[in-house]
């Protein structure tokens, strides 16, 4: 049996009652944050706060049970367990509220995210892994409401892989699966449909999860009564209460939050359940206050009647476990002994405010001088210019009536003075000019940095590998293709699972995993539920925790389901924690040129815009395809791959070196050379445009094909300026709707690489209609671009350029 709390509890009375105060005096030093953190706000030295005053106790119960190689998966109030488990200080928790972007001083998101927003950092300054086994590790926090769930379920699920799997350096990850996944959520957030997607996952897979609700009774200003179906959220959760000799559902355990002997007993329950019976646990915690109101954009008084703040103040957790304190006492051995007097608890708020004080002083001080540093480098500069600059004077005059001053009103002054002396040159504005540009690089490395890895496994760095044909090379199905290479995949990589909808025992919908599970055994290729927003947390939290997760949404258009667990967790971990923490996620999906309104959407423009920071991967068969998985499995990036959905059944040649070759990611691919116009293009209606194009050379247009294969990153190498340069012509030819993928083409080779000086007609876009396909081969015919569309309107292009060539 694994040991946990309730095993190792035996201790004196002098180590007791040590242990109460530590608690008393932490819990103090939190709730004096809070109310100190308000302050800061108020006053205009930070610019929003949300705090976690009144859930102290249960925080603190919580942590007791927080083991290394344990996961947290929560949300913005959590910061007495933070405090509690070592992930955070009173310096770090004023140094995010000041949006402090000194990695040192504020670890867990560098200033990126608003106070509340905790996280320990899973990887070395060079990206890899440090051993999670030795940390208590704290997953990113987000601010959408439940977001934070998905997630959950895979830091817990990966405990039950690592039962049945190891690789070389799997001990970093996991202690054999010993580890629990805790999650926090606000009673109303409960309300959301990942919540109970979440759960339900969770009960169903029976993984060791220690999901706690934090029940304050309001959604901001909204009763509980209008947030759900029955006020008491433990009833409304008792048909997921697992029976007895059944492997399904959960234990639920009610507790008060100002209770702390019960709190203490209800998380080391808790714990067994999840640890040594590996069954998920809800504990609901009652009764919670919140002394400050929801945050410091308004106050609770606006909407709660006085009887209910008059009971919130009497049962505020901290003043019960006052009197509890003061109420305890005890004979040992002839002796009564008592924990602490009311002069021992007065003297820990006394030294807990001052603690508190002096941490919030150094922090600002910290974050100032920052600030300072910057001012005294530049201002100089600016002083000299503004001898001869009248305008310049004015602009300093306002800087120096600014009550508080930032880094974006110095920077504003120095473009500014720049902007207006750019007709002026002179020593000092030379100087400024060199200045600034340092600084600007600084300030480009805290604000926007580590979108995509900098580390040696970035994406763009992995090696191209051609793939091998012989004269033993065989033309099978394009799903055999990507199978037989998944084959090789699961057996150069042990670390790899694949998991969605149909994934499993058939092998997904079009057979691209045929016999995987058989083969590699139900652990590693496994079947889900239909719930696209937890395959994605399923591989986020598999990714966070060392795994290589593919996690497959069956269509394209079912991304929709996913795509916030994907724009506000996934694709933003790397760069919200600025290099701290990384899920190299692989999300598989099929699409395009299907027919019918829900299986043939190509929603990519949407996806382009929601999810910066992920791969975005649109191969045009499967054996590119194959390249991409082959390509991300040696990076440390996430990624969506897109495979054509009707490219299964058409023959390919398979490539001798399966499970090798790479397709490089952010190049382009010239399939067939031209020299009047130049078509951009990707996925399957890739097929349609060489079509177009054997037509078009009959009348006299010879065109150029790019196929773009990468959406982000985009063409990288600028070749499509390149083949510009030639053609002096460009057509963008995509499936989405208008002013979608095609507008964001044109973008980047107009604006990034320039190309428009090298055109002599206005850029061209042959798109789908502005709805979706309608039903049938006629129907796709009539809504996306066909032969005849392209062939017609790049023939137009050449009517107006020559009528007489081209009647």
């Amino acid at each position: 049996m694994q040991e946990t709390y309730l095993e190792t509890q035996q201790i004196s009375f002098d180590e007791f009652r040590k242990n109460i105060l530590e608690d008393y005096r932490l819990a103090r030093i939190s709730r004096e944050m809070s109310y100190l953190g308000r302050r800061e706000v108020l006053t205009g030295k930070a610019k929003f706060g949300i705090f976690g005053d009144g859930k102290e106790l249960p925080q603190i119960a919580m942590a007791k049970v927080f083991r290394e190689g344990d996961w947290r998966s929560g949300y913005y109030r959590d910061q007495t367990f933070a405090m509690a488990v070592g992930a955070l200080t009173i310096e770090s928790f004023f140094a995010q509220l000041y949006a402090d972007t000194s990695l040192e001083r504020e670890p867990a998101t560098a200033g990126r995210q608003m106070n509340g927003h905790y996280a320990t950092r899973s990887l070395n300054e060079d990206g890899s892994w440090k051993d999670l086994t030795k940390i208590k590790n704290i997953s990113c926090d987000i601010s959408p409401t439940a977001g934070q769930m998905p997630r959950l379920l895979g830091l817990a699920q990966a405990s039950n892989v690592f039962k049945h799997i190891s690789f070389p350096g799997s001990e970093k990850f996991s202690d054999h699966g010993k580890e629990i996944a805790f999650g926090t959520i606000g009673d109303a957030s409960a309300a959301e449909g990942h919540f109970w997607e979440t759960l339900n996952a969770a009960c169903a897979l029976q993984s060791p999860v220690i999901l706690s609700i934090w029940d304050d009774g309001y959604g901001i200003s909204v009763p509980t009564e209008h947030q759900r179906a029955k006020a008491d959220m433990a009833e409304m959760l008792s048909g997921f209460q697992r029976k007895p000799g059944e492997t399904q559902g959960c234990e639920i355990i009610q507790v008060k939050a100002w209770d702390y002997p019960a709190l203490l007993d209800a998380f080391a329950r808790a714990e067994h359940f999840a640890r040594v019976e590996g069954v998920p646990v809800v504990v609901h915690a009652v009764e919670v206050t919140q002394p400050q109101g929801h945050s410091t954009s308004g106050s609770h008084e606006r909407y709660k009647s006085e009887e209910r703040l008059v009971w919130e103040s009497e049962h505020d957790g901290i003043l019960k476990f006052r009197e509890w304190i003061q109420q305890y006492s005890i004979d040992i051995e002839g002796h009564h002994e008592v924990l602490a007097t009311a002069e021992d608890l007065d003297r820990i708020e006394k030294e807990a405010k001052a603690e508190v004080k002096n941490g919030q002083k150094k922090a600002w001080e910290a974050f100032q001088k920052t600030i300072i540093e910057i001012k005294s480098e530049v201002y100089p500069f600016i002083q000299n210019i503004c001898e001869t600059q009248p305008k310049v004077q004015e602009l300093t005059d306002q800087f120096k009536k600014l009550v508080s001053v930032g880094k974006k009103d110095i920077f504003h002054l120095i473009r500014q003075t720049l902007t207006y002396t750019a007709k002026s040159p002179s020593e000092a504005r030379t100087q400024l000019q060199q200045h600034y540009e340092k600084l600007m690089a600084k300030e480009e490395d805290h604000y926007s940095s580590y979108l995509y890895s900098e580390s040696r496994w970035k994406a763009t760095a992995v090696e191209e590998i051609q793939p091998l044909y012989s004269s033993d090379s065989v033309q099978v199905d394009g799903r055999v293709v990507v199978r037989n290479n998944f084959d090789k995949i699961f057996s150069k990589y042990p670390e790899v699972v694949v998991f969605g909808e149909d994934t499993g025992n058939i092998g997904d919908v079009n057979q691209g995993l045929e016999g995987m599970q058989e083969k590699y055994g139900a652990v590693r290729v496994s079947d889900t539920g239909i719930r696209e927003a937890t395959i994605i947390g399923q591989g986020i939290g598999f990714a966070m925790r060392g795994l290589r997760p593919i996690a497959e949404i069956q269509y394209l258009d079912y991304l929709l389901y996913a795509l916030q667990t994907m724009s506000d967790d996934l694709s933003t971990l790397l760069y919200r924690t600025k290099g701290g923490q990384k899920a190299p996620v692989i999300v598989r999906t099929r699409g395009h040129r299907l027919e019918g309104i829900w299986h043939s959407g190509s929603p990519m423009a949407g996806i382009l815009n929601l999810c910066k920071g992920m791969n975005i991967l649109v191969p045009r068969n499967l054996t590119k395809a194959a390249g991409f998985y082959n390509t991300m499995l040696k990076s440390d990036e996430p990624a969506l791959i897109v495979e054509c959905l009707n490219g299964y059944r058409l023959k390919e040649t398979q490539p001798d070196n399966l499970g090798k070759f790479t397709v490089p990611v952010g190049k382009v691919e010239i399939t067939r050379s031209g020299s009047d116009v130049t078509a951009v293009t990707y996925g399957s209606i890739w097929r349609i445009v060489m079509q177009a194009t054997e037509i078009l050379q009959d009348l006299g247009i010879d065109v150029e094909v790019i196929d773009v294969q990468s959406l982000m990153p985009f063409d990288i190498n600028h070749d499509i300026a390149e083949s510009l340069k030639k053609t002096s012509r460009l057509v963008v030819i995509d499936e989405d709707v208008e002013g979608g993928t095609s507008a964001y083409i044109v973008q980047q080779v107009m604006e990034k690489q320039q190309a428009f000086r090298y055109l002599d007609e206005t850029p061209m876009t042959v798109t789908g209609k502005n709805h979706r396909p309608a039903y049938g081969s006629d129907g796709d015919y009539f809504s996306k671009p066909s032969v005849d569309d392209i062939v017609e309107k790049i023939y137009k292009m050449f009517h107006g350029i020559n009528p007489v060539k081209f009647p």
